[in-house]
């Protein structure tokens, strides 16, 4: 049983909601992500999204696009993000870590660094770094059988992303080689861009119920403690990025950790008046 379903389990089990915010590796300064994810979790952050740089991103909007783009100059790549999540190890053996991204990076390291026994470089190294699960946007589900098997066997979780207009069929093909959750991008077009339809929400997150039995996240669009609250009353958990990456830009090193955790706060105080409702 990997991690994220442990860490998913348990909440159920309690009646609460999971935070799961996402942060660009590397941003805004390129050694402070560690410090930065550990501010996250003491503010109520349940899984950790890691975002992989990459300079050709099909899902991402500007603020998150230019993010990685600062990374990149930083020098940072996959590697340096297998580094990060090591060291958040360190002192962190529990909360799961999600890295979200590209289909490139992923195979470029794959050719740089050799198979390995799991057949794939990325999946021995990412398992041995305490990565728990991975979302590849590129990565439709017909296609990387193979890749979701080997991230199995590492008791790694790989994880899809639905829209509004995937179709049943398309859910069911996700259902059969989904674990960890679902991602339902909440809104069409890229992240941060649009406002939430909370109706169409709380409509869309039960057909995909009947196609999947992982636990169903939902985000692109959740900007504040009411738009959480309201999907964390269909959702099983709560995606937050463009905001927290829009609130840590500019801000002095000192404060990029204690602006992410206040934010994170209110929010893991909404989805919690949720259970007390």
């Amino acid at each position: 049983m990997s991690r994220i379903q442990t860490t998913l389990d348990a909440l159920k089990a309690k009646g609460r909601k999971a935070l799961i915010p996402y942060v660009t590796a590397g941003f805004p300064y390129p050694d402070i992500t560690p410090a930065l994810m550990h501010a996250m979790v003491a503010a109520g952050a349940d899984v950790i999204e890691l975002g992989v740089p990459f300079s050709d991103p099909s899902a991402d909007g500007p603020v998150i696009q230019a993010a990685g783009d600062r990374a990149l100059a930083a020098g940072i790549g996959l590697v340096q993000v297998l580094a990060m999540v090591r060291e958040f190890r360190q002192r962190d053996a529990h909360t799961p870590v999600v890295l979200m991204g590209y289909a490139n990076p992923v195979e470029c390291y794959d050719l740089r660094h050799g198979t390995g026994s799991t057949g794939s470089a990325f999946v021995r190294d990412a398992a041995a770094a305490g990565v728990d699960g991975v979302l590849i946007v590129d990565y439709p589900p017909e296609e990387c059988q193979d890749f979701a098997a080997a991230l199995r066997a590492a008791s790694m979780d790989l994880i899809f992303l639905l829209a509004p207009t995937s179709t049943p069929s398309r859910m069911d093909e996700v259902g059969r080689l989904a674990t960890g959750y679902v991602y339902y991008v909440s809104l069409k077009g890229v992240t941060g861009s649009g406002a939430l339809d909370v109706a169409a929400v709380q409509q869309a997150v039960p057909r995909i119920r009947a196609h999947v039995t992982v636990p169903v996240g939902v985000g692109f669009g959740i900007r504040d403690a009411a738009s959480a609250q309201a999907v964390g009353q269909v959702a099983d958990a709560v995606v937050i990025g463009s905001k927290i990456i829009q609130l840590i830009d500019g801000q002095p090193r000192d404060q990029v950790a204690p602006t992410a955790a206040a934010f994170l706060r209110e929010i893991r105080a909404a989805l919690d008046a949720i259970q007390a409702a």
